[in-house]
């Protein structure tokens, strides 16, 4: 009980509202206030100062936190550990990803080769995935940044070409391949900041020496691909992200085409993990005759990559 208390403090404390921390727990705000005022009145102590909607953690919230922060992070080894014990017919693989394109084909290579195996695959931003797998609430992250963290290991899942996204009777979509020159006109829509997709696009433009002409913000793919359909705009996106729908057309580059880079994360303290292994074993296929043997010599070769080189 007194565990449930304490995450639900250590979760409003990180997210600096209820309402966040009841997303984050999947739990009522109701319950988290509740949560919060049971453990301050069963020590008579105040953990927040509350200020309107504001909440500021108290001196003694903050002496708490780290402590807190200890118990969540053995509170995830002894998961991790029991999860880990025995062998490949029972256990929990949880899969963090920013999106289901990159990742699904290994997860069903996995489902395939160990079917009694739950799996559990949680989508969100690059951000939320690194920090669910450093505080070991999932074994593998998803993301397209290159991050660079000496306790994650990183390796290259995916390589995808971005294509020209225009709506079903837009001028460009009669012709069979476009250069970045032809969009410049075009009104561009664009992924919000510190998207990859984004990043990406901007950076083609500029070697290119090349700025477009308008550009739009929208901030879900879904969104844009929507917009597109209603002839809002056009969009660069990664080839197995673009739509596949009746009003819209995807336009390959004739060359020099933006690539973008898709990346597994897994913790390199875990690396030994039975499910973490498991799932590496089913990205390579020469892995599949004799996979103990030939796991060890695939760890060993991507944990023996640079990985301050950013790809």
């Amino acid at each position: 009980m007194l565990g449930d208390l304490l995450m639900s403090f250590f979760e409003v404390a990180r997210q600096g509202s209820v309402t966040s921390a009841a997303k984050r727990l999947r739990l009522s705000q109701p319950t988290v206030t509740g949560r919060i005022r049971q453990l301050e009145e069963m020590y008579g102590v105040e953990l927040f100062h509350r200020r309107g909607s504001r909440l500021d953690l108290s001196d003694l919230g903050v002496s708490l936190m780290p402590i807190v922060e200890r118990l969540a992070q053995q509170e995830g080894d002894v998961d991790f550990l029991l999860r880990n014990a025995g062998d490949l017919r029972t256990g929990n693989l949880r899969v963090g990803a920013t999106g289901p394109y990159y990742i699904l084909p290994s997860v069903a290579a996995f489902r395939a080769r160990h079917p009694t195996i739950e799996i559990t695959i949680e989508f969100g931003n690059s951000q939320q995935m690194l920090e669910a797998l450093s505080e070991v609430r999932i074994d593998l992250a998803v993301s397209s940044h290159a991050v660079d963290d000496e306790r994650l290991h990183r390796i290259t899942l995916a390589e995808d070409t971005m294509v020209l996204v225009v709506p079903l009777d837009h001028p460009l979509g009669r012709r069979p391949s476009i250069t970045l020159g032809d969009i410049a006109g075009c009104q561009l829509l664009m992924r919000e900041p510190g998207s990859v997709t984004r990043r990406v696009t901007e950076d083609a433009f500029a070697a290119a020496g090349i700025e477009p002409a308008s550009t739009s913000i929208i901030g879900s793919r879904e969104a844009i691909y929507e917009a597109i359909s209603l002839g809002l705009g056009c969009s660069i996106v990664p080839a197995r992200e673009a739509p596949r729908r009746p009003d819209v057309r995807m336009l390959p580059f004739a060359d020099n085409a933006p690539i973008i880079h898709e990346y597994l994360y897994f913790l390199k303290e875990r690396k030994d993990a039975r499910l973490v292994r498991a799932f590496l074993d089913c990205l390579n296929p020469q892995l599949a005759q004799a996979p103990s043997k030939k796991a060890d010599a695939f760890i060993a070769k991507v944990m023996a990559m640079d990985t301050a080189a950013t790809r």
